[in-house]
């Protein structure tokens, strides 16, 4: 393997991982995701937890393939041969890195429609491990639609 996430640290972030849990700044109501100790917009540091939606769009992409793709999705290149990968803004407004499913390369495209879903990521130690994938709405039946972003008063 060449990334090792201990259990007991993989589940003290099962709460961003599984639940997009961001931080909203007390201060100035700037999110971020992941959380941080202090914020990046004002230097603050007291925050409330809020959750995100899992929807956004691609903002940017790529696919990995063949032999560098990391030791810990061998399993799953063996099966599908690709490895997505793109970075996502989401609605509420934070980008993230996130792993793609139920796509082909070829289907890719800036601004494409998203939603987070729990997939089964990879084994380690004999755990398997879970998080979030991002699954294009027409994968899922939703017909697209672009969020109308408004900046906070």
């Amino acid at each position: 393997m060449t990334s090792y996430i201990s259990l007991p640290q993989f589940e003290a972030t099962l709460d961003e991982r599984l639940r997009l849990v961001a931080a909203k700044c007390d201060a100035c109501d700037t999110l971020t995701y992941p959380k941080r100790p202090i914020c990046p917009s004002c230097g603050g540091d007291a925050f409330t937890d809020q959750p995100l939606s899992g929807k956004g769009e691609i903002y940017s992409f790529t696919h990995i393939l063949g032999a560098t793709v990391p030791s810990e999705f061998d399993e799953e290149q063996q099966i599908s041969g690709d490895v997505c990968v793109a970075v996502l803004q989401l609605d509420e407004g934070p980008r993230l890195i996130a792993r793609l499913a139920d796509v082909t390369p070829d289907a890719l495209e800036i601004g494409l429609r998203v939603e987070a879903r729990v997939r089964k990521l990879y084994d380690q130690e004999g755990v398997q491990r879970y998080g979030l994938k991002f699954v294009p709405l027409q994968a899922l039946g939703v017909l697209p639609r672009r969020p109308v972003r408004t900046r906070p008063a």
